[in-house]
C-alpha cells in the first residue's frame, strides 16, 4: 500500500546539521520515504560518517560542508548543490546550538555565535534556497524552531531569543513567499536525548523534573519527529503555511 500524500519519491531534500542529533534522524527519515538528501555540517569527518551510514542502508545521499554561519558560503554551497546534484525541494533548516550561562554573565561572544548559528543561519540557507523555488513555484522549508520558542528556562535566555526568532521568521517567510508556491513552516521538538542535550540528559535531578513535567512523562526519541517532518516536507501539508508544529510530549500546554 502507498500514501501518495506523504510519498517524497523524486525529491531531493537539504538537511543543515544533519551530521548527527535531530538533523541526521530527520534526513534518514526523508530519505526512507523517497527523498534524495544532502547532508550539510562544517566538520566533513563527521558528514562522511554520516553519509556511510545512510549509504548503507541504500539511501540516496550526498554531502555539502559549507557553514551556514557565512553567506557567501551558504551562496556558493546552495549554487553547486543545484548545479552539480539537482535542485532542492526541500528545505530543513535544522543546524543549531547551545550555550548555558546565566544571563547576567552571559560571554558576548557566544550570545553573538547563538545569533549566526540558530537564526542568521536560517535566513542566508532559506534565501538562498528559495531564490530558485521561487523561479520553479514550488517548494517546502522547515526550519527547526524548540519548545523555547514559547517557553524559557534559567541559563538559556540568549537561545530562548533565537528560537522565538525562528519561529517569527518562519512566519515571515511563509508571508512573502506563499505566493510562488512555497510551503514555509517550523517544527518545533520538546525535550529529545541529543548530543546538543547531553547535559541535561546525563543530570538525573533535571531528567525527574522533565518526566514530572511533560503530560508525556519522557524524553522524546529523535524518530518521533520523522512523522511531523514528512508531513510539513510532502503535498499532505500543500495548503499550511506559517505554522509551528510542536512535538513535545504536551510540555508547551500544560501547567
Amino acid at each position: 500500500m502507498t500514501f501518495p500524500l506523504f510519498d517524497l519519491g523524486g525529491l531531493r531534500a537539504l538537511v543543515t546539521g544533519s551530521s548527527q542529533g535531530i538533523g541526521f534522524a530527520l534526513a534518514r527519515g526523508l530519505a526512507e520515504h523517497g527523498a534524495e538528501v544532502v547532508l550539510n555540517g562544517r566538520d566533513r569527518g563527521k558528514l562522511d560518517v554520516a553519509v556511510r551510514e545512510l549509504a548503507d542502508i541504500g539511501v540516496r545521499v550526498s554531502a555539502s560542508d559549507f557553514d551556514v554561519t557565512d553567506a557567501d558560503a551558504v551562496n556558493r554551497g546552495v549554487d553547486a548543490i543545484e548545479r552539480d546534484v539537482g535542485p532542492i525541494d526541500i528545505l530543513v533548516n535544522n543546524a543549531g546550538m547551545q550555550f548555558r550561562s546565566p544571563l547576567e554573565a552571559f560571554p558576548v561572544d557566544r550570545w553573538e555565535q547563538l545569533l549566526k548559528t540558530n537564526i542568521s543561519s536560517a535566513f542566508y540557507v532559506g534565501q538562498a534556497v528559495a531564490s530558485f523555488m521561487i523561479g520553479r513555484g514550488r517548494g517546502k522549508i522547515v526550519n527547526i524552531a524548540s519548545v523555547q520558542s514559547e517557553l524559557a528556562r534559567p541559563g538559556i535566555a540568549p537561545y530562548t531569543a533565537t528560537k522565538g526568532a525562528v519561529k517569527n521568521l518562519t512566519r515571515g517567510m511563509a508571508t512573502d513567499w506563499a505566493k510562488h508556491g512555497l510551503q514555509i513552516n517550523a517544527l518545533a521538538p520538546g525535550y529529545f536525548k541529543t548530543p546538543l542535550n547531553q547535559a541535561l540528559g546525563d543530570n538525573p535531578e533535571f531528567t525527574a523534573w522533565l518526566e514530572k513535567r511533560t503530560p508525556a512523562g519522557r524524553w522524546g526519541d529523535v524518530e518521533e519527529l520523522v512523522g511531523a517532518a514528512v508531513f510539513l516536507s510532502s503535498k499532505a501539508s500543500s495548503f499550511v503555511n506559517g505554522h509551528t508544529l510542536y512535538v513535545d510530549g504536551g510540555i508547551t500546554i500544560s501547567l
